[in-house]
């Protein structure tokens, strides 16, 4: 049975369609993945961050973006937080929006 995705508002989604070509192409690749699949893909394209919270690892020749998601009743994904990684390290505030966005999601 497939899963379905969606967006957690319009603004993550044109967030998303405003990433870079390559780096949008990766994500759609991974995130059709998901729906065929689940959203247990591991390395190096997903990626847990604890309590129900994971992140979509896309790449792309432009750099690197992150999708924050956590699953909902009925194979439902919730792409909740997007953003284009500028550092190694993944950003406390881009973390805490989406941690805010899966307590809104999953009450």
């Amino acid at each position: 049975m497939n899963y379905r995705i969606q967006f957690f508002n319009k603004s993550v989604q044109s967030e998303i369609e405003r990433w870079p070509t390559g780096i949008r192409a990766s994500f759609v690749r991974i995130t059709e993945q998901i729906v065929i699949s689940g959203p247990n893909l591991g390395m190096p394209y997903t990626r847990p961050f604890g309590k129900g919270l994971f992140e979509i690892r896309a790449r792309g020749a432009e750099g690197i973006g992150r999708a924050f998601f956590c699953c909902i009743v009925d194979r439902q994904v919730v792409i909740l937080h997007a953003f284009v990684k500028k550092t190694q390290k993944t950003p406390e505030k881009e973390l805490e929006i989406a941690r805010k966005r899966q307590k809104m999601v999953q009450s």
